[in-house]
């Protein structure tokens, strides 16, 4: 099906016309490498069309015109059965329109849904090969995993991670990001900041989430899963026990840091008459990260069996997550914070796992990044006093031995520095602190 001229010249000038809100500004870096497209990838309603927007104004900002920056939103059902050789037709018709453009800079397009037109990664490659644009292409992770990206593009793309805010963008969501550093705030400006913080990680980082009751956030949250297993995992990879999927799901979200065990995981539905295979659950993992519901760490190990024989701890992609299906009781400010951490590793450009002594001593995080350090994380509550601070502050000196080169920090909820020296070459920082601040 061919969609009309008409329509696509209509379609073409509602994007040259439209002005979207200002949106709240993302701390994310994008690569500077030329000549690839940027695929602007993350869970769905995490703010990938808002970024867009974002690098659009910052193009007009500096300069460039307006007709240069062509944002084009895809999924607009007047365009349903549009092809590939229509968006050609667009963007030829853009620079008839427009012809001193490609000399005057180029143009840099923005093809937003773009899973929506069949056999697009061609038309991307001819467009950054032969007439040099600059791209973005974004989409819900149904159709467009960065695996997917990397493979159509043919290493003509890089990805740009897009998590939901993390604690100092949902700050300046709310107008509450603070103008200096934490050291130099008043007391009562740092007990409102541990106050946000404790709220963020009950409420997440979800934008259409902020500032929202308690009733409207679950049921949002809620429905945000409930798309992502049916459209990005049943229906994209044909679940044929949807049943067995959403128990995991449950069990995922609910227990942050938890170990994702085939064989617990497997016994237990065996117990609930569920029939499902070892191999289905590890797949089902998989499809759960690559739809960018869960994230995983694997432990750190240079022996390839070793990671595969440790089980993987599974985070969800936001702390709001949690709470949905939490049925104990329990405050999981603990598991929260653990979980806020590694996404803001993540957000860093850190390559994280975790680390199992042959004492069997665990640390939450160790990452690593080009150019710098690694780290060495535990996350704890309480900045001192009771058996849990004892045993976390003896995990990370254990695996400071082992990893000599490693900054290695006690990360903890409280706020109040400890009483007693820490060991020698260990740091204790404050969550908000670390969160808001590289250390």
């Amino acid at each position: 099906m061919t969609t009309s001229h008409d329509l696509l010249r209509l379609k073409l000038a509602e994007a040259l016309e439209h002005d979207p809100a200002t949106p709240t500004r993302r701390d994310i870096r994008l690569p500077g490498v030329a000549g690839k497209a940027l695929a602007v990838i993350g869970i769905r309603r995490g703010g990938k069309t808002s970024f867009l927007t974002q690098c659009r104004g910052d193009r007009l900002a500096a300069g460039r015109p307006r007709e240069s920056q062509l944002i084009l939103s895809l999924e607009d059902e007047r365009l349903t059965g549009m092809t590939v050789a229509d968006l050609g037709w667009m963007i030829d018709e853009h620079h008839r329109q427009f012809p001193g453009l490609e000399k005057a800079g180029g143009l840099t397009l923005y093809l937003d849904e773009v899973q929506t037109i069949p056999g697009w990664e061609g038309l991307v490659r001819r467009l950054i090969d032969q007439r040099g644009f600059e791209i973005f292409v974004s989409g819900s992770s149904a159709k467009l995993l960065s695996r997917e990206v990397a493979t159509s593009l043919r290493g003509r793309a890089m990805e740009v991670l897009v998590h939901p805010f993390s604690f100092r963008e949902s700050l300046r969501h709310a107008r509450a990001e603070p103008s200096k550093p934490i050291d130099r705030l008043r007391p009562a400006e740092r007990a409102a900041l541990d106050q946000r913080l404790r709220r963020y990680l009950a409420e997440g980082g979800f934008p259409e989430a902020q500032a929202t009751n308690a009733i409207d956030r679950h049921a949002l949250l809620g429905s945000y899963v409930d798309v992502v297993v049916l459209r990005d995992v049943v229906e994209r990879h044909a679940v044929s026990n949807p049943k067995a999927l959403r128990w995991i799901v449950r069990q995922l979200l609910a227990n942050p840091g938890g170990a994702f065990s085939v064989k617990k995981h497997y016994d237990t539905l065996r117990s609930l008459a569920v029939a499902v295979g070892k191999d289905t659950l590890h797949d089902y993992l998989g499809h759960l990260e690559d739809a960018f519901l869960v994230r995983t760490v694997s432990v750190h190990s240079t022996s390839e069996r070793q990671r595969m024989v440790n089980p993987r701890k599974a985070y969800p992609v936001d702390t709001g997550l949690i709470a949905l299906f939490e049925r104990s009781g329990r405050t999981q400010h603990g598991r929260a914070l653990e979980t806020a951490l590694l996404l803001e590793l993540e957000r860093r450009a850190y390559e994280v796992s975790y680390v199992r002594t042959g004492d069997g001593y665990e640390v939450d995080f160790l990452a690593f990044r080009a150019g710098g350090p690694p780290l060495l994380i535990q996350a704890c509550l309480e900045s001192e006093g009771d058996e849990t601070w004892t045993r976390e502050l003896r995990a990370l000196e254990a695996a400071a031995s082992i990893y000599p080169d490693a900054r290695p920090f006690l990360v903890t909820l409280d706020a109040q520095p400890p009483r007693r020296p820490l060991p020698a070459g260990i740091a204790w920082a404050p969550a908000a602190r670390w969160l808001l601040e590289e250390m």
